[in-house]
């Protein structure tokens, strides 16, 4: 094969292409030309190494979701009206599952889920705000809850509970459970064992993410 080049290194473009000569694939210019055939081309993945790459992609989103879910957060589907007006039906919360790691352990007034007693014979999951500390004393009179004789301020509540409650003592490592609905709410009040075990709590609820004009920080 051979090629055109001009005798000088530059040209109009009107340039006469007779003034050109010709020089053949055997001119010493071509000698530092790598063959055709080995030069390098782009790495082009296959549609079934694409696939690969996808799936793994995919299977590592879901561990992580997997891990996540297991150790660190969780969500619950609000079903009942037990801590209205603070949680409403249908509201989708976020549960926190590292709030009570290492030292930190539940403080009143923080909104809990937790497994449910046993002699309520369910699955389903509890939400309840804390209400009563390990070696404090509870009481309920005339719908105020006392802790240690002194009446509890109470500004989530939603009406005004219609039962009393006669003093217990909140044993070591539990905790008195209590809805903001008093008058609608299962809770502690209740149950023939009122004492929620702290590693029956799953985790604090931390934030309402749904519906969109619910969204916001849970206290």
């Amino acid at each position: 094969m051979s090629y055109l080049l001009p005798n000088d290194q530059s040209y109009g473009e009107n340039e006469d292409i007779q003034d050109s000569k010709i020089i053949s694939e055997q001119d010493p210019i071509f000698s530092s030309l790598p063959p055709e055939k080995n030069i390098p081309k782009k790495n082009e993945k296959s549609v079934g190494s694409l696939i690969k790459d996808f799936l793994w992609i995919i299977l590592i989103a879901v561990a992580i979701s997997v891990v996540l879910k297991t150790f660190v957060v969780d969500s619950r589907v609000i079903p009942s009206l037990s801590m209205y007006p603070t949680i409403q039906v249908g509201d989708r919360v976020i549960l926190n599952k590292l709030a009570y790691i290492g030292d930190q352990t539940p403080q009143r007034g923080d909104i809990v889920v937790f497994y449910p007693p046993a002699e309520l014979n369910s699955k389903d999951d509890l939400i309840k705000r804390v209400i009563g500390l390990p070696g404090e004393t509870l009481q309920i009179i005339d719908g105020v809850v006392y802790i240690n004789g002194e009446s509890l301020d109470e500004s989530y509540v939603y009406g005004t509970p219609d039962y009393d409650y006669a003093t217990v003592t909140v044993p070591d490592n539990c905790y008195f459970m209590m809805g903001d609905n008093r008058n609608e709410s299962l809770d502690s009040h209740l149950w023939k064992n009122p004492f929620i075990e702290v590693e029956d709590i799953r985790g604090r609820a931390v934030f309402i993410y749904w519906p969109l004009n619910r969204m916001g920080i849970l206290k």
